[in-house]
């Protein structure tokens, strides 16, 4: 592993553990492509005008490393059902995070009315209810795209959405010809795959990719490949995947140091470079490219969250917010298919708590992201999250 550098050491450990309650949702892809896909959702149980509806919330309330991310998605999706007074009865079932146990608690809901489910949190599990319960549908707290499909679909925030607004505002700016330097894990590899689609889509080309290990002898090699494409001037943009709770601190330190300047290329990142303050001065963070959701929005959503609760609201927690919150916006239609695959995909998606999102025929979903930068060790939003769809942004 990397030593920590002076200003990170204090806050290493706080970071890992916030972090990683994030990852835990993600990227946990050891499964095979394709395990959800099939036609588009379902028609769902018939809904009646008037009737009270049963959601069923899956979280792992026992598993002692994901218990704190369950009760505060669980927070978030009861203060969704209270701000929205939609008629809905929200009934919790814990998986322990384990996909044996979220199928069976899956089963036991469907049996006892539930007419959807939300939740559960990790792909292996999500993927486990949704072969469980195929007549409902399912919406996952997971970001791993290759599960989704079918019944299945995954709410949480992906790579592939987030390269593709970041490979589109640097085409539109001149960036076309990127450079990837990625983890070699699971995480980096996925995201890897999505700069790479996105480049494709968006009219920019991946002109070479190298990954490392977390360790400076790896990463020094991958920067050593890498810098000549820079300096030859083929690279115009390059694209980083690496988190602050890896190696993302040593990237932004090393990556100068190694003839691979900002002030020559255009860096841009898969993750949250906005969360980490205390790293604001690092050489390669400044004037880099990243996504966040609309700050506004999600700051009026933690405020209120914590007015209710007392305490900020996890990373993932406005995933449970969303949820509830699209549901009970379907339900306002009062048709019996007001839950079905073609009613959760419509175009004009929904308000969630970090903007607008809607959910693809495919299973994934598209959400609003601003694209921001550091500039004077100050978050800078360059290009506002977009507020409907179809426009620039999207």
């Amino acid at each position: 592993m990397f030593a920590a550098t002076a200003p990170f050491r204090k806050a290493a450990a706080r970071a890992m553990a916030l972090l990683a309650m994030v990852w835990l949702a993600a990227c946990d892809a050891t499964l095979p492509a394709g395990l959800g896909t099939g036609p588009l959702g379902n028609d769902g149980p018939g809904i009646r005008p008037g009737e009270t509806v049963q959601v069923a919330l899956l979280v792992p309330q026992s598993d002692p490393q994901a218990g704190p991310v369950a009760q505060s998605l669980e927070n978030a999706a009861r203060m969704a059902l209270a701000e929205t007074g939609a008629d809905i009865e929200l009934v919790v079932y814990d998986t322990a995070g384990q996909p044996a146990q979220a199928a069976a608690r899956a089963r036991e809901a469907v049996d006892a009315g539930a007419k959807i489910v939300l939740g559960p949190l990790r792909s292996e599990t999500s993927n486990a209810v949704a072969r469980a319960v195929p007549e409902v549908n399912v919406l996952s707290f997971s970001n791993t795209t290759s599960i989704a499909g079918g019944n299945l679909f995954v709410l949480g925030r992906t790579f592939d959405n987030i390269a593709q607004r970041l490979v589109d505002y640097g085409v539109s700016n001149g960036v076309r010809n990127i450079a990837v330097l990625h983890t070699a894990d699971v995480p980096g590899q996925v995201g890897r795959n999505a700069i790479q689609t996105a480049a494709v889509r968006g009219g920019a080309q991946v002109v070479a990719s190298e990954g490392y290990e977390l360790n400076t002898q790896s990463l020094t090699a991958a920067l050593d490949r890498i810098a000549p494409v820079v300096e030859s001037g083929n690279a115009d943009g390059l694209f980083l995947t690496d988190g602050w709770e890896a190696g993302l601190a040593q990237v932004f330190q090393m990556a100068p140091e190694n003839g691979i300047s900002p002030d020559s290329v255009q860096y841009m990142g898969l993750t949250r470079w906005d969360v980490r303050p205390d790293g604001f001065n690092l050489p390669g963070i400044e004037g880099g490219l990243f996504t966040m959701p609309s700050r506004s929005q999600q700051t009026a959503f933690e405020n209120r969250y914590r007015e209710r609760y007392g305490s900020a609201p996890g990373p993932l927690a406005g995933l449970g917010y969303d949820g509830i919150s699209a549901v009970a916006t379907l339900l306002q239609d009062q048709r019996r298919t007001s839950l079905s695959g073609s009613a959760l995909t419509r175009s004009a998606g929904f308000n969630g708590t970090g903007g607008r999102f809607r959910l693809m025929a495919d299973g994934t979903n598209q959400r609003a992201l601003a694209v921001a930068t550091i500039r004077n060790r100050q978050v800078t939003i360059l290009d506002p999250a977009p507020t409907g769809f179809g426009g620039a942004g999207f």
